[in-house]
């Protein structure tokens, strides 16, 4: 062990999600590396080319200077304009390009990764260029590559790594959003208790409950009489938590008891990912 102790699960979880991309795209012919994805707008290309460019900035190399086309219909904001940016710029290159290109770019960062010691708390540059602790971008890149290694497997029919270390750190960083969807954004009264029961390859329950000044905590212990229930699996609750799909598309995946009308609030709010 080479890296902090604080670091080492989420290096754990990146270099398994990564490794495991790899494997995914390697094989792949051309005609699949243009398969389109839950992410959208992006072919399987694109979404390589995304987990490429982010980890070159982590390198420290500049970002391109590339002019994007204006009929990208999935560019709507500055946020999805700076991402395109890396993805737009590799649409044209060819299979062995792209193969060849992540694998050079995984050999460096996780050379980076391994020479890495530095504190965890030190200030490093995040992955939209902002300022955050190392920590916090180590975090960032292993939830991000394990929530791209499940659109690949989704575009390409080959589930797997529902219970890898990287979907533990996706399941814990997707949870700690749920307090504000709940309590802000579905406008749950105060003193109310939503219970968050997910089975399958990952299994959790977890309770939101609104204080007097309508903010929202979150604990393991259930609710007697919560005015909401949402059962699902761990699949179709990272898929809707993450944006990849809308509550209408996986009705017959959720069950809900309680009070409708707030859990179709919940569920309306329920992506934390931007």
């Amino acid at each position: 062990m080479t890296v902090h102790p604080h670091l080492q699960p989420y290096v754990d979880a990146w270099t398994h999600s990564i490794e495991a991309v790899s494997e995914l795209v390697l094989p792949l012919t051309e005609g699949e590396w243009n398969r389109a994805t839950p992410c959208p707008g992006w072919s399987v290309r694109d979404v390589v080319s995304h987990i490429i460019g982010i980890e070159t900035e982590m390198l420290g190399d500049p970002r391109p200077i590339h002019t994007l086309p204006r009929d990208l219909r999935h560019v709507v904001d500055e946020f999805t304009r700076y991402m395109e940016v890396q993805v737009d710029v590799r649409r044209h290159h060819t299979a062995p390009e792209m193969t060849s290109e992540l694998e050079y770019t995984v050999i460096r960062r996780a050379r980076q990764i391994r020479n890495e010691k530095r504190d965890p708390s030190t200030l490093v540059r995040g992955p939209l260029g902002e300022q955050v602790t190392l920590e916090l971008a180590t975090r960032l890149r292993a939830f991000d590559v394990w929530i791209h290694e499940q659109d690949l497997r989704t575009a390409l029919g080959v589930p797997g790594n529902l219970d890898s270390p990287g979907a533990h750190v996706a399941r814990d960083l997707l949870l700690a959003g749920l307090p504000k969807v709940v309590a802000k954004k579905a406008g749950a009264p105060a003193g109310t208790a939503v219970v968050l029961d997910v089975n399958g390859p990952l299994e959790f329950m977890r309770t939101v409950r609104v204080d007097a000044e309508g903010r929202g905590t979150m604990d393991g212990t259930p609710s007697l009489g919560p005015a909401v229930t949402l059962v699902t699996d761990w699949e179709t609750y990272m898929r809707l938590a993450a944006g990849r799909v809308r509550p209408q598309a996986v009705a017959d995946r959720l069950k809900v008891e309680g009070d409708q009308e707030l859990a179709d609030a919940i569920l309306r709010h329920f992506a934390v990912t931007p």
